[in-house]
């Protein structure tokens, strides 16, 4: 049994951590604010990024290009109704989207839902070294390892672990930075 091969899911969860906070609103604004952002389109909810191109033609502005014309009023719906400070003008090809001055409440509340999202990550964290912890101690029981070599694994993994939680903790701070002005 190797700790190693639980290094792919504590992987998934950073990268889950990375999209989940790539939402969250800074002072530039990026297309990874409006990727995930679900429009009504065709008879179903579909991703903004699967009806057109998203671009940041300046640092407060983004632009949504869709493919199908005839989408353009859903998204526009779709932008106002997500209420994350944005201003949306329909230039009958392309939305204009442009992010309001973020005042200190907001900036705030921001590092708020930016702290309980690193903490749920720190417990999909968790429950990944459980459940290898758990591997660990049932592989002893069953006697497919020796109690020095379980002592060994769990450490192992509890070091991999700190590492994993020092990565979340850069990610937040670096996020932050960008929220903050």
């Amino acid at each position: 049994m190797k700790i190693e091969q639980s290094r792919d899911n504590f992987d998934k969860v950073i990268e889950h951590i990375k999209q989940d906070i790539g939402s969250l609103r800074t002072n530039r604004a990026t297309p990874s604010m409006l990727e995930n952002l679900m429009v009504e389109a065709y008879g179903t909810r579909m991703p903004i990024n699967q009806l057109g191109s998203i671009q940041a033609p300046e640092p407060r502005m983004l632009t949504v290009e869709p493919w199908d014309k005839s989408v353009i009023k859903n998204i526009e719906k779709a932008v106002q109704t997500a209420s994350r400070g944005l201003n949306v003008t329909n230039e009958g090809t392309f939305l204009r989207i442009t992010l309001s001055q973020m005042t200190e409440e907001t900036r705030r509340e921001l590092v708020k839902i930016l702290n309980d999202k690193l903490e749920s990550g720190r417990r999909s964290l968790r429950g990944v070294r459980d459940d290898v912890k758990e591997a660990v101690v049932s592989a002893e029981k069953n006697q497919e390892i020796t109690e020095d070599e379980r002592y060994k694994l769990v450490e192992d993994l509890d070091t991999m672990v700190r590492e994993y939680n020092k990565k979340i903790e850069e990610l937040g701070k670096k996020k932050e930075e960008e929220i903050k002005p």
